[in-house]
């Protein structure tokens, strides 16, 4: 009897479920959003938008706006996908090392981690500077012409990476970009040997980044930090004294996180 009833409603339940993950999806692509255009976006009854927003409201996963009634994700999303992370703590145990480095540096920090065939920014600490690179805690960005990208690469498992590489799409965002594989497993050999990435301005104009993987307890690249400058504050003399430091904070978060053999040389 159970068992038919559930049948039954089941492709109602199957849409309102999708038209949830929609919403999210359109809610986390923006920072703000009216019921209006997201009506528009997803195609769905402004009614249907608003009785979804209310009931994600009042559980805690969506924020509205006061002044604008503008709605967005609430941090309680974040915390639920902060559990999904290769290691829980991983935010929490770099922290502080990411913000020693945005000290040092006065430059933007970032950690990322890996999904689908991209990285997201899972933490960031903010340049002290106007001008910095514009990034936000879970805007995706490209593996391929990323220092957090290829750092990640580098030291990813070859039959793991293969499968990631043939989901990725190599994209050309810049005139620098990599934009054919075997070029990029090229890069990830130099990477990989030099124990360090860089971005020189392979995806965002004037931005150049250096990055350094984050290793678990099996010696795996579970995450990837980096600094990013403006062209006109980057010193190449200065970036292997940039390495050393994001080397000894990747250290530093690696042997909370059981990593008993740092893979990781220093530059020369």
């Amino acid at each position: 009897m159970d068992e038919d009833i559930g049948d039954a409603k089941q492709p109602e339940s199957v849409a309102a479920v999708l038209k949830v993950f929609a919403i999210l999806n359109a809610l986390g692509e923006r920072s703000d959003i009216g019921i209006t255009d997201l009506s528009v976006r997803l195609a769905m009854p402004k009614a249907t938008v608003y009785r979804f927003l209310q009931t994600m409201k009042s559980l805690g996963y969506v924020r509205q706006e006061p002044d604008s009634e503008r709605y967005g994700l609430a941090m309680r999303m974040f915390e639920i996908g902060a559990k999904a992370l290769p290691s829980p703590d991983l935010v929490d145990l770099a922290k502080h090392p990411m913000q020693m480095l945005a000290d040092a540096t006065g430059e933007t920090v970032h950690l990322g981690s890996l999904i689908d065939s991209e990285i997201i920014y899972i933490h960031k600490v903010d340049s002290r500077h106007m001008l910095g690179m514009y990034s936000r805690v879970g805007r995706r960005a490209p593996i391929h012409c990323t220092a957090i990208g290829k750092v990640l690469m580098a030291w990813e498992h070859p039959e793991r990476r293969d499968a990631i590489l043939d989901g990725a799409e190599f994209k050309r965002f810049r005139d620098k970009t990599i934009t054919e594989r075997p070029a990029f497993l090229a890069e990830l050999a130099q990477v990989n040997k030099q124990g360090f990435g860089e971005d020189r301005e392979e995806f965002d104009d004037h931005i150049r980044c250096l990055g350094v993987p984050i290793f678990d307890r099996l010696g795996q690249a579970i995450a990837g930090m980096s600094v990013s400058f403006p062209t006109f504050r980057f010193d190449e003399a200065r970036a292997p004294d940039v390495v050393k430091m994001l080397q000894k904070a990747s250290r530093d978060i690696s042997e909370k996180l059981g990593c008993t053999n740092f893979p990781l040389k220093s530059p020369d």
